[in-house]
């Protein structure tokens, strides 16, 4: 096993980071940090995708309890669009390391990526299956972005957002092309774009 996952969550200073909504057309991009409790470790941690939705809602409430500091962050649709999915992702991942209390002495990012911090840091590839308080990170965010979807659901029906969270199904394709894109559609991204401008041509010109 790697070391990291053997040594890191020994630290009280450490936080882990990761982020969920990268890919989907809509909502929010959702980050978290956590510093865990080596004197209270949460067992099971990893990868939040390869949980069910019902451990992850199970391990989330224990992240919460246990941990010595935990905070969820985001980036809205509309700062995805102005800065692009990648600036806007760092910028959550900012966010949440910024709301931790106490603040970390070190923090260890799921990816190759850093955001422009004064924390001291560094990425970590598939860090959600190698450094716990990445892997609680991760869980956090799926939780509270999928937990988002469903409630997006109620308030657009018809788009399916609880089944799919946002990312482009069929299923998400057809109902964006039968009920047109909504104020959660990501405006940048390529299917949606497209499909503003195919409307955009089919309107009559204005007189």
């Amino acid at each position: 096993m790697d070391d990291l996952w053997r040594t890191d969550w020994e630290r009280t200073d450490l936080a882990g980071v990761d982020e969920v909504g990268r890919g989907p057309l809509a909502g929010d991009v959702v980050a978290a940090a956590v510093i865990l409790d080596p004197h209270r470790p949460v067992a099971g941690l990893r990868d939040s995708k390869k949980l069910s939705p019902a451990r992850r809602e199970e391990l989330a409430a224990l992240i919460r309890e246990q941990s010595l500091a935990w905070c969820v962050a985001r980036a809205s649709v509309e700062e995805i669009d102005q800065l692009n999915i990648l600036q806007a992702s760092l910028l959550a991942m900012k966010r949440a390391v910024q709301g931790l209390e106490p603040q970390p002495g070190y923090v260890l990012v799921d990816g190759n990526r850093l955001p422009r911090w004064e924390y001291e840091s560094e990425p970590v590839v598939k860090g959600d299956n190698r450094v716990p308080a990445i892997a609680a990170a991760s869980i956090l965010a799926k939780v509270q972005r999928d937990q988002e979807l469903v409630e997006l659901e109620q308030v657009y029906p018809g788009y399916g957002f609880a089944a799919h969270k946002g990312y482009p199904t069929a299923l998400h394709m057809e109902a964006l092309r039968q009920l047109g894109v909504t104020p959660v559609h990501r405006r940048s991204f390529a299917p949606v774009k497209a499909l503003l401008g195919a409307a955009e041509q089919c309107d009559p010109p204005s007189r």
